[in-house]
Protein backbone atom coordinates (compact mmCIF):
# COMPACT_ATOMS: atom_id res chain seq x y z
CA UNK A 1 0.00 0.00 0.00
CA UNK A 2 2.86 2.34 0.86
CA UNK A 3 4.52 1.76 -2.53
CA UNK A 4 1.24 2.37 -4.35
CA UNK A 5 0.75 5.72 -2.61
CA UNK A 6 4.31 6.72 -3.43
CA UNK A 7 3.84 5.73 -7.09
CA UNK A 8 0.62 7.77 -7.35
CA UNK A 9 2.32 10.80 -5.81
CA UNK A 10 5.32 10.26 -8.08
CA UNK A 11 3.14 10.19 -11.20
CA UNK A 12 1.39 13.38 -10.15
CA UNK A 13 4.81 14.95 -9.80
CA UNK A 14 5.79 13.46 -13.16
CA UNK A 15 2.79 15.10 -14.84
CA UNK A 16 3.70 18.40 -13.19
CA UNK A 17 7.31 17.99 -14.36
CA UNK A 18 6.15 17.23 -17.90
CA UNK A 19 3.99 20.33 -18.05
CA UNK A 20 6.73 22.45 -16.50
CA UNK A 21 9.26 21.29 -19.11
CA UNK A 22 6.79 22.00 -21.92
CA UNK A 23 6.06 25.47 -20.57
CA UNK A 24 9.73 26.33 -20.07
CA UNK A 25 10.77 24.54 -23.28
CA UNK A 26 13.26 22.32 -21.45
CA UNK A 27 14.23 18.87 -22.77
CA UNK A 28 11.82 19.20 -25.67
CA UNK A 29 12.63 17.28 -28.80
CA UNK A 30 11.07 15.85 -31.91
CA UNK A 31 10.06 12.20 -31.88
CA UNK A 32 13.41 11.43 -30.33
CA UNK A 33 16.21 12.84 -32.46
CA UNK A 34 17.47 13.19 -36.03
CA UNK A 35 17.03 9.48 -36.74
CA UNK A 36 13.49 9.59 -35.31
CA UNK A 37 12.25 12.96 -36.59
CA UNK A 38 11.03 11.13 -39.72
CA UNK A 39 7.86 10.08 -37.90
CA UNK A 40 6.57 13.50 -36.91
CA UNK A 41 7.29 17.10 -36.00
CA UNK A 42 5.58 17.16 -32.61
CA UNK A 43 7.86 18.30 -29.79
CA UNK A 44 7.60 16.12 -26.68
CA UNK A 45 9.50 16.28 -23.36
CA UNK A 46 12.20 13.64 -22.87
CA UNK A 47 11.21 12.96 -19.27
CA UNK A 48 10.65 9.19 -19.28
CA UNK A 49 14.28 8.40 -18.54
CA UNK A 50 14.32 10.74 -15.54
CA UNK A 51 11.31 9.03 -13.99
CA UNK A 52 12.75 5.56 -14.65
CA UNK A 53 16.07 6.51 -13.05
CA UNK A 54 14.53 7.68 -9.77
CA UNK A 55 12.10 4.73 -9.75
CA UNK A 56 15.05 2.32 -9.96
CA UNK A 57 16.88 4.15 -7.18
CA UNK A 58 13.83 3.86 -4.94
CA UNK A 59 12.76 0.30 -5.76
CA UNK A 60 16.11 -1.39 -6.45
CA UNK A 61 18.66 0.58 -4.44
CA UNK A 62 19.90 -2.47 -2.51
CA UNK A 63 20.57 -4.38 -5.73
CA UNK A 64 22.55 -1.61 -7.44
CA UNK A 65 24.06 -0.04 -4.31
CA UNK A 66 27.59 -1.16 -5.21
CA UNK A 67 27.44 0.66 -8.57
CA UNK A 68 25.02 3.44 -7.64
CA UNK A 69 27.49 6.28 -8.23
CA UNK A 70 28.61 4.97 -11.61
CA UNK A 71 24.97 4.28 -12.49
CA UNK A 72 24.22 7.91 -11.61
CA UNK A 73 27.03 9.08 -13.90
CA UNK A 74 25.46 7.04 -16.71
CA UNK A 75 22.19 8.85 -16.03
CA UNK A 76 23.98 12.22 -16.16
CA UNK A 77 25.60 11.24 -19.46
CA UNK A 78 22.21 10.41 -20.98
CA UNK A 79 20.72 13.63 -19.64
CA UNK A 80 23.66 15.62 -21.03
CA UNK A 81 23.01 14.05 -24.42
CA UNK A 82 19.29 14.90 -24.29
CA UNK A 83 20.14 18.48 -23.29
CA UNK A 84 22.68 18.66 -26.17
CA UNK A 85 25.44 19.45 -23.66
CA UNK A 86 27.48 16.53 -24.96
CA UNK A 87 26.51 16.47 -28.62
CA UNK A 88 29.45 14.48 -29.99
CA UNK A 89 28.66 10.74 -30.41
CA UNK A 90 32.39 9.96 -30.17
CA UNK A 91 32.75 11.66 -26.80
CA UNK A 92 29.60 9.98 -25.49
CA UNK A 93 30.86 6.60 -26.66
CA UNK A 94 34.20 7.15 -24.95
CA UNK A 95 32.55 8.13 -21.66
CA UNK A 96 30.16 5.17 -21.95
CA UNK A 97 33.11 2.81 -22.40
CA UNK A 98 34.93 4.16 -19.35
CA UNK A 99 31.84 4.09 -17.13
CA UNK A 100 30.79 0.59 -18.19
CA UNK A 101 34.30 -0.80 -17.77
CA UNK A 102 34.46 0.63 -14.25
CA UNK A 103 31.07 -0.90 -13.43
CA UNK A 104 32.10 -4.28 -14.87
CA UNK A 105 35.42 -4.20 -13.03
CA UNK A 106 34.05 -3.11 -9.63
CA UNK A 107 31.21 -5.66 -9.87
CA UNK A 108 33.45 -8.42 -11.25
CA UNK A 109 30.86 -8.81 -14.00
CA UNK A 110 32.58 -11.40 -16.16
CA UNK A 111 30.35 -13.41 -18.49
CA UNK A 112 31.71 -16.92 -18.06
CA UNK A 113 31.24 -19.55 -19.26
CA UNK A 114 29.68 -18.51 -22.57
CA UNK A 115 29.36 -22.17 -23.66
CA UNK A 116 31.33 -21.29 -26.81
CA UNK A 117 34.76 -22.88 -26.44
CA UNK A 118 36.71 -20.35 -28.53
CA UNK A 119 35.24 -17.36 -26.71
CA UNK A 120 35.81 -19.01 -23.33
CA UNK A 121 39.46 -19.50 -24.23
CA UNK A 122 39.83 -15.87 -25.29
CA UNK A 123 38.23 -14.45 -22.15
CA UNK A 124 40.03 -16.82 -19.78
CA UNK A 125 42.26 -13.81 -19.18
CA UNK A 126 40.47 -11.70 -16.58
CA UNK A 127 41.25 -8.38 -18.29
CA UNK A 128 39.88 -9.62 -21.62
CA UNK A 129 36.77 -10.92 -19.86
CA UNK A 130 36.14 -7.45 -18.42
CA UNK A 131 36.47 -5.93 -21.89
CA UNK A 132 34.13 -8.57 -23.31
CA UNK A 133 31.41 -7.75 -20.76
CA UNK A 134 31.94 -4.04 -21.41
CA UNK A 135 31.59 -4.61 -25.15
CA UNK A 136 28.33 -6.53 -24.66
CA UNK A 137 26.83 -3.74 -22.55
CA UNK A 138 27.98 -1.10 -25.06
CA UNK A 139 26.25 -2.94 -27.89
CA UNK A 140 23.09 -3.27 -25.80
CA UNK A 141 22.95 0.37 -24.68
CA UNK A 142 23.57 1.89 -28.09
CA UNK A 143 21.28 -0.62 -29.79
CA UNK A 144 18.53 0.32 -27.33
CA UNK A 145 19.07 3.94 -28.27
CA UNK A 146 18.66 2.97 -31.95
CA UNK A 147 15.29 1.27 -31.45
CA UNK A 148 13.88 4.28 -29.61
CA UNK A 149 12.38 5.54 -32.86
CA UNK A 150 8.75 4.48 -32.69
CA UNK A 151 6.31 5.34 -29.91
CA UNK A 152 6.46 2.76 -27.15
CA UNK A 153 9.05 0.52 -28.79
CA UNK A 154 11.92 0.96 -26.31
CA UNK A 155 9.93 1.02 -23.09
CA UNK A 156 7.57 -1.68 -24.42
CA UNK A 157 10.49 -3.99 -25.15
CA UNK A 158 11.87 -3.71 -21.63
CA UNK A 159 8.36 -4.03 -20.23
CA UNK A 160 8.25 -7.48 -21.85
CA UNK A 161 11.57 -8.36 -20.20
CA UNK A 162 10.26 -7.05 -16.88
CA UNK A 163 7.22 -9.33 -17.15
CA UNK A 164 9.48 -12.30 -17.90
CA UNK A 165 11.56 -11.45 -14.82
CA UNK A 166 8.41 -11.64 -12.75
CA UNK A 167 7.03 -14.75 -14.45
CA UNK A 168 10.26 -16.76 -14.08
CA UNK A 169 10.78 -15.60 -10.48
CA UNK A 170 14.21 -14.15 -11.26
CA UNK A 171 13.52 -11.69 -8.46
CA UNK A 172 14.12 -14.54 -6.00
CA UNK A 173 17.79 -14.54 -7.04
CA UNK A 174 18.19 -10.83 -6.37
CA UNK A 175 17.96 -8.56 -3.36
CA UNK A 176 14.57 -7.35 -4.56
CA UNK A 177 11.03 -7.74 -3.25
CA UNK A 178 8.34 -9.12 -5.55
CA UNK A 179 6.18 -6.06 -4.94
CA UNK A 180 9.00 -3.80 -6.17
CA UNK A 181 9.27 -5.77 -9.39
CA UNK A 182 5.50 -5.66 -9.91
CA UNK A 183 5.35 -1.91 -9.26
CA UNK A 184 8.23 -1.27 -11.64
CA UNK A 185 6.42 -3.22 -14.37
CA UNK A 186 3.38 -1.06 -13.68
CA UNK A 187 5.52 2.08 -14.02
CA UNK A 188 6.88 0.87 -17.36
CA UNK A 189 3.34 0.12 -18.54
CA UNK A 190 2.17 3.66 -17.71
CA UNK A 191 5.22 5.13 -19.44
CA UNK A 192 4.50 2.86 -22.41
CA UNK A 193 1.02 4.38 -22.72
CA UNK A 194 2.33 7.92 -22.31
CA UNK A 195 4.95 7.17 -24.95
CA UNK A 196 2.35 5.81 -27.37
CA UNK A 197 0.28 8.98 -27.08
CA UNK A 198 3.32 11.28 -27.34
CA UNK A 199 3.11 12.67 -23.82
CA UNK A 200 6.63 11.65 -22.87
CA UNK A 201 9.64 10.14 -24.61
CA UNK A 202 12.51 8.12 -23.16
CA UNK A 203 15.38 9.95 -24.82
CA UNK A 204 19.00 8.85 -24.49
CA UNK A 205 18.56 8.90 -20.70
CA UNK A 206 15.82 6.27 -20.81
CA UNK A 207 17.70 4.12 -23.35
CA UNK A 208 20.90 4.14 -21.28
CA UNK A 209 19.21 3.49 -17.94
CA UNK A 210 16.72 0.78 -18.99
CA UNK A 211 19.15 -1.21 -21.14
CA UNK A 212 21.98 -1.09 -18.61
CA UNK A 213 19.70 -2.00 -15.71
CA UNK A 214 18.30 -5.15 -17.29
CA UNK A 215 21.58 -6.10 -18.93
CA UNK A 216 23.32 -5.76 -15.55
CA UNK A 217 20.71 -7.84 -13.72
CA UNK A 218 20.63 -10.63 -16.33
CA UNK A 219 24.41 -10.94 -16.42
CA UNK A 220 24.59 -10.87 -12.62
CA UNK A 221 22.01 -13.62 -12.21
CA UNK A 222 23.73 -15.79 -14.81
CA UNK A 223 27.18 -15.38 -13.25
CA UNK A 224 26.03 -16.14 -9.71
CA UNK A 225 23.51 -18.92 -10.35
CA UNK A 226 23.76 -20.14 -13.99
CA UNK A 227 20.16 -21.28 -13.88
CA UNK A 228 19.73 -20.62 -17.59
CA UNK A 229 21.76 -20.71 -20.79
CA UNK A 230 23.73 -17.52 -21.59
CA UNK A 231 21.99 -17.68 -24.97
CA UNK A 232 18.68 -17.14 -23.21
CA UNK A 233 20.10 -13.76 -22.10
CA UNK A 234 21.09 -13.08 -25.71
CA UNK A 235 17.60 -14.06 -26.85
CA UNK A 236 15.97 -11.61 -24.43
CA UNK A 237 18.28 -8.80 -25.57
CA UNK A 238 18.68 -9.85 -29.20
CA UNK A 239 16.69 -7.08 -30.88
CA UNK A 240 18.57 -3.93 -29.71
CA UNK A 241 21.90 -5.77 -29.90
CA UNK A 242 21.38 -7.08 -33.43
CA UNK A 243 19.92 -3.76 -34.56
CA UNK A 244 23.18 -2.13 -33.50
CA UNK A 245 25.48 -4.76 -35.04
CA UNK A 246 23.47 -4.93 -38.26
CA UNK A 247 23.49 -1.14 -38.53
CA UNK A 248 27.29 -1.03 -38.15
CA UNK A 249 27.79 -3.66 -40.86
CA UNK A 250 25.26 -1.96 -43.14
CA UNK A 251 26.92 1.43 -42.82
CA UNK A 252 30.38 -0.02 -43.37
CA UNK A 253 29.06 -1.68 -46.52
CA UNK A 254 27.71 1.68 -47.69
CA UNK A 255 30.96 3.41 -46.64
CA UNK A 256 29.21 5.55 -44.06
CA UNK A 257 30.16 6.37 -40.50
CA UNK A 258 28.64 3.78 -38.10
CA UNK A 259 27.91 6.52 -35.55
CA UNK A 260 26.06 8.78 -37.98
CA UNK A 261 22.25 8.39 -37.64
CA UNK A 262 20.06 7.52 -40.60
CA UNK A 263 16.47 6.47 -41.33
CA UNK A 264 17.12 2.92 -42.47
CA UNK A 265 16.66 0.96 -39.26
CA UNK A 266 14.10 -1.83 -39.32
CA UNK A 267 11.46 0.06 -37.35
CA UNK A 268 11.85 3.10 -39.61
CA UNK A 269 11.45 1.01 -42.76
CA UNK A 270 8.38 -0.64 -41.22
CA UNK A 271 6.94 2.81 -40.45
CA UNK A 272 7.51 3.89 -44.07
CA UNK A 273 5.91 0.67 -45.38
CA UNK A 274 2.79 0.97 -43.21
CA UNK A 275 2.37 4.66 -43.91
CA UNK A 276 2.65 4.37 -47.70
CA UNK A 277 1.30 0.88 -48.37
CA UNK A 278 -1.84 1.35 -46.30
CA UNK A 279 -2.07 5.18 -46.46
CA UNK A 280 -2.00 5.50 -42.69
CA UNK A 281 -1.52 8.70 -40.77
CA UNK A 282 1.94 9.04 -39.21
CA UNK A 283 0.69 8.47 -35.65
CA UNK A 284 -1.03 5.20 -36.62
CA UNK A 285 1.88 3.93 -38.72
CA UNK A 286 4.16 4.80 -35.82
CA UNK A 287 2.16 3.01 -33.14
CA UNK A 288 1.18 0.01 -35.30
CA UNK A 289 4.82 -0.49 -36.31
CA UNK A 290 5.88 -0.48 -32.67
CA UNK A 291 3.13 -2.92 -31.63
CA UNK A 292 3.97 -5.31 -34.50
CA UNK A 293 7.62 -5.51 -33.44
CA UNK A 294 6.66 -5.95 -29.79
CA UNK A 295 4.15 -8.68 -30.63
CA UNK A 296 6.79 -10.53 -32.63
CA UNK A 297 9.22 -10.36 -29.71
CA UNK A 298 6.53 -11.48 -27.29
CA UNK A 299 6.02 -14.60 -29.42
CA UNK A 300 9.77 -15.28 -29.56
CA UNK A 301 10.13 -14.78 -25.80
CA UNK A 302 7.18 -17.11 -25.21
CA UNK A 303 9.04 -19.85 -27.08
CA UNK A 304 12.32 -18.99 -25.34
CA UNK A 305 11.03 -19.38 -21.80
CA UNK A 306 9.90 -22.94 -22.52
CA UNK A 307 13.46 -24.24 -22.11
CA UNK A 308 15.74 -21.55 -20.70
CA UNK A 309 18.61 -23.89 -19.84
CA UNK A 310 18.89 -25.61 -23.26
CA UNK A 311 21.63 -23.82 -25.21
CA UNK A 312 20.94 -25.57 -28.53
CA UNK A 313 17.26 -24.65 -28.31
CA UNK A 314 18.10 -20.98 -27.63
CA UNK A 315 20.64 -20.89 -30.48
CA UNK A 316 18.05 -22.25 -32.91
CA UNK A 317 15.61 -19.51 -31.86
CA UNK A 318 18.34 -16.89 -32.27
CA UNK A 319 19.28 -18.09 -35.75
CA UNK A 320 15.60 -18.14 -36.71
CA UNK A 321 15.32 -14.56 -35.44
CA UNK A 322 18.25 -13.36 -37.50
CA UNK A 323 16.95 -15.02 -40.67
CA UNK A 324 13.49 -13.50 -40.21
CA UNK A 325 14.97 -10.08 -39.39
CA UNK A 326 17.19 -10.05 -42.50
CA UNK A 327 14.42 -11.30 -44.80
CA UNK A 328 11.97 -8.65 -43.60
CA UNK A 329 14.60 -5.91 -43.55
CA UNK A 330 15.68 -6.41 -47.18
CA UNK A 331 12.06 -6.62 -48.33
CA UNK A 332 11.18 -3.35 -46.56
CA UNK A 333 14.38 -1.70 -47.76
CA UNK A 334 13.62 -2.64 -51.37
CA UNK A 335 10.05 -1.34 -50.99
CA UNK A 336 11.21 2.01 -49.64
CA UNK A 337 13.72 2.76 -52.36
CA UNK A 338 11.60 1.36 -55.15
CA UNK A 339 8.77 3.54 -53.89
CA UNK A 340 11.03 6.61 -53.82
CA UNK A 341 12.17 6.05 -57.38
Amino acid sequence: MKELIIIIISFLFFIFLNNFFIKKKILLNYSGSIHQKFSGLTTVPLTGGIFIFFSILYLYLKEIESVMYLFSFLFILGLSSDLKIIASPKIRFLIQTILLFLIVYTSDLRISPTRIHIIDLLISNSLLSYFFSTFCLLILINGSNFIDGLNGLLVGYYLLISIIFYQLNFINFLNIENDSSLFFSFILFILFLLNLFKKSFMGDTGAYILSFFYGYLLIKIYIEYQIFSPFFVILLLWYPCFENLFSILRKFQLKKSPIKPDNNHLHQLLFFYLKNKYKLKSIFANNYGSLIILLYNLIIFSFGIQNISNTQYQIILLILNLIIYCAIYFKLFAYKYKFKV
